[in-house]
């Protein structure tokens, strides 16, 4: 009965050391989600810049099993090539090491009780006395509820004379097979709890106890490693080939290191104990800690060179998989992870930007496909027009819905308030790009009308014309261009220009087609001239709404 207590104490501190890092995780995301934002975009940088994107993000929100189904998913997006995602899982492994550190050099050393319970308070009252704070009290007060954890898991875990674990005594003459056995231990336990920064701070618990020695300790570390793999697999279920790519990477890149760190585990322990000298038992966690960052580092700069080569080899090992049959144009397939969203809602909204800046290059090719067909207005030609522009507006119909329920997704998570405004933006944005592909349409069905009725333009009209349309596609490549972004006041300048430029051209044409009528030319020709001027117009409208979301993003 008293062992059950005992287990309960532990999971139950447990829980507490994983609800503060989540807490505290969210919390940071929270307060610097544009920051993160930017830092993610240098991902499509140099390897370099790769790892350090890693490296920054996983100590950030505090999980490197976050990081790679982030990542997992963005690759799935094509957001990510595969080099650049190995960067980023390299850099993950690196940035899961503060973990250990953080518990390392304050959970251990100080009187944590003195700072948990402060830290719980105040963080409580930031985000409770006022809405800019929030994410900042967020932080403190997980910040609190990690180390209070720890404490608790402190105290929870029994008194037990090593010599009493019979299992480990047993291998100890087996020297390797011991650490072998270690090793497994601390990938099960790693499955179990489903967070390797949560199996170093037991590790670590367990060392500062005296439960197990170093040697032992540093071998859990390293199996540890191995067991966060699992999320990636997961993460890969049902995804493209270059996800499942990305998720054995991570595997590859753990499991390598791992093994290669056992075959050479006594030189790899000498050197931890050369930079972290010391043989009191205080410094255990220390170098502990140390052993955790030299492994990863060490095994990020062995892989570093070989990045190329180790694509190659993900890539011939799965091979290509994805059906091109299963995807139709007029058949938005937008596939998410869940677990990506939860973790990183910040980051996630990344995904979105992307997904909208297609929409905007198909409202781009549709107005293009109108424009040219100006050019040879026949039977044929408008059938061909309307399906076409049909089968893309129902293509963008599906989008708006897709996205904005992927949006509203991301605003039911922790974001910033921030971060909550620019969703909005960014949803107004796809319903402009929506009703876009509507008025592309009606303005297919508008020419075909008019072939089905004889009521061709004639070619002065349609010299009048073209550069009109020209004004509306320079806005909307520029609109296409910047989409993601914030417009400067340079740019918002120009976006006003053009659309005063396009209401000006829009009036001498109605001028123009009202005079041709006056001087006798056909009335119904003429009208449906001037109806296809202003459904013209009406794009630049939203091109102009568009610019003017962009401006006011934060």
């Amino acid at each position: 009965m008293e062992i059950l207590a005992i287990l309960f104490r532990i999971a139950g501190s447990l829980g507490l050391f994983l609800y503060g890092m989540k807490v505290m995780g969210d919390g940071i995301q929270e307060g610097a989600g544009d920051r993160l934002q930017r830092t993610l975009g240098f991902m499509t940088g140099s390897r370099v810049s790769a790892i350090m994107t890693g490296f920054i993000v996983t100590a950030i929100i505090q999980s490197s099993s976050a990081t790679t189904v982030m990542v997992v998913s963005f690759v799935n997006a094509g957001i990510l090539t595969l080099t650049q995602a190995i960067g980023v899982i390299m850099g993950a492994n690196i940035g899961t090491t503060v973990t250990a550190w953080i518990v390392s050099l304050i959970g251990f050393t100080l009187d944590i009780s003195n700072l948990a319970l402060p830290a719980v308070g105040a963080g409580f009252l930031m985000r409770t006395v006022k809405w800019k704070y929030q994410g900042a009290g967020n932080a403190v007060m997980g910040f609190g509820l990690l180390f209070l954890g720890l404490e608790f898991l402190t105290k929870s875990m029994p008194e037990i004379n090593p010599d009493s674990l019979g299992f480990l005594q047993s291998l100890d003459s087996g020297g390797f097979l011991r650490i072998l056995a270690c090793a497994g231990i601390g990938l099960v336990v790693t499955l179990i709890v489903h967070s390797s920064s949560a199996s170093t701070a037991i590790i670590l618990t367990m060392a500062y106890k005296g439960i197990i020695d170093f040697n032992a300790a540093a071998a859990m570390i390293l199996g540890a490693n191995i067991g966060t793999t699992v999320d990636a697999l997961l993460a890969s279920i049902g995804t493209k080939t270059s996800a499942k790519r990305a998720a054995l990477v991570h595997v590859l890149f753990n499991v390598i290191g791992a093994v290669a760190a056992l075959i050479f585990f006594n030189p790899l322990l000498t050197l931890v104990k050369f930079i972290s000298p010391g043989e009191s038992h205080a410094l255990i966690t220390t170098q502990l800690a140390m052993f955790h960052t030299t492994f990863n580092v060490l095994n990020t700069i062995l892989f570093f060179p070989f990045v190329k080569q180790f694509a190659a080899l993900v890539t011939f090992l799965v091979k290509d998989s994805d059906k091109t049959g299963e995807k139709t144009e007029n058949v938005y397939q937008f596939s998410y992870l869940s677990g990506s969203i939860h973790d990183t809602p910040e980051l996630s909204i990344l995904r979105a930007k992307n997904e909208i800046r297609d929409m905007a290059a198909m409202v781009f090719l549709m107005y293009q496909r109108l424009r040219n067909s100006l050019q040879n207005l026949n039977v044929e030609s408008t059938d061909a027009l309307v399906a076409d522009l049909r089968s893309k507006e129902d293509y963008a119909d599906q989008m708006r819905e897709a996205l904005t329920s992927y949006l509203m997704e991301c605003t039911r998570r922790q974001l910033s308030r921030r971060s909550e405004y620019n969703v909005s933006l960014l949803m107004r944005i796809i319903a402009d790009l929506e009703d876009m592909t509507d008025n592309c349409y009606s303005v297919s069905l508008l020419l075909e009308r008019s072939v089905r009725k004889n009521q061709i333009f004639k070619h002065k009209e349609m010299e009048a014309l073209d550069p009109y349309m020209g004004l509306v596609e320079e806005f909307l490549t520029f609109v296409k261009d910047h989409l993601g972004g914030k417009l400067n006041g340079e740019q918002s300048l120009y976006a006003k220009e053009i659309e005063e430029n396009i209401d000006m051209s829009r009036n001498k044409l109605r001028k123009l087609g009202r005079k041709r009528i006056e001087e006798g030319a056909d009335v119904k020709t003429e009208l449906l001239f001037i109806d296809l001027v202003r459904r013209i117009e009406k794009l630049g409208d939203y091109c102009y709404s568009i610019s003017n979301s962009m401006a006011h993003m934060n």
